[in-house]
């Protein structure tokens, strides 16, 4: 039994070592930066499950929503919600377009700060661009045996005021984002998970005109 039960602990052990996050050393930074650049540089489009989870100090139960997820260069994103509740959130040549059931919403990009800065991370993320902007942030690259971590402490003073910090995870295999994390003002945060990630596949001109 003894034989059994320190057999056991030690493959819990080395589950637990090859799971242990750890920091990056400059070689693997750069190897990480010029991949996620290639993989950027040859992604077309993107069609992908997302799952977002939104942390709230006020609420008690996390809000969590589903649904579809498509991106075509240079800088046009649908977001289609699914579930609990069906919209629909278009970003096309700076402009927003929101169908909330047949109503449809239309401002500039630039007129709201909150979408501003979720539109930039989420093409720097695709992009790579983030991993390079120390301007505005100051990146910590982490890795363990599935995804490359990198931490984005915010550094621009307007911007820190409603984004604090950004974690963006890659996926090792293919260096593709899995995972945006976005601290937000007041302890807030909202996770976006993607999955069944699908890319250069044909998407329409249409996907991003919504009427």
């Amino acid at each position: 039994m003894n034989k059994i039960f320190f057999g056991v602990a030690f493959i819990l052990l080395l589950q637990s070592l090859q799971a242990q996050t750890v920091r990056m050393e400059a070689p693997a930074i750069e190897s990480l930066r010029s991949h996620v650049k290639e993989v950027a540089d040859n992604t077309r489009t993107l069609i992908s499950d997302f799952i977002q989870v939104k942390e709230m100090k006020m609420l008690k139960e996390n809000l969590v929503s589903k649904g579809k997820f498509y991106f075509k260069k240079e800088k046009s994103l649908r977001w289609e919600y699914l579930t609990p509740y069906s919209y629909i959130i278009v970003i096309h040549d700076d402009r927003i377009a929101i169908r909330d059931e047949e109503k449809v919403n239309r401002f500039d990009l630039k007129s709201n700060k909150v979408f501003l800065e979720i539109n930039r991370v989420i093409l720097g993320s695709i992009r790579g661009t983030l991993l390079y902007d120390e301007v505005n942030f100051k990146p910590t690259f982490y890795q363990n045996r599935d995804v490359y971590r990198v931490d984005l402490q915010t550094l621009n003073p307007k911007l820190r005021e409603s984004l604090p910090g950004i974690i963006i995870s890659f996926n090792k295999s293919d260096y593709s984002v899995t995972r945006v994390e976005m601290m937000e003002a007041g302890n807030d945060r909202t996770v976006i998970t993607f999955s069944n990630k699908k890319t250069n596949q044909p998407v329409g001109d249409e996907k991003f005109d919504i009427r």
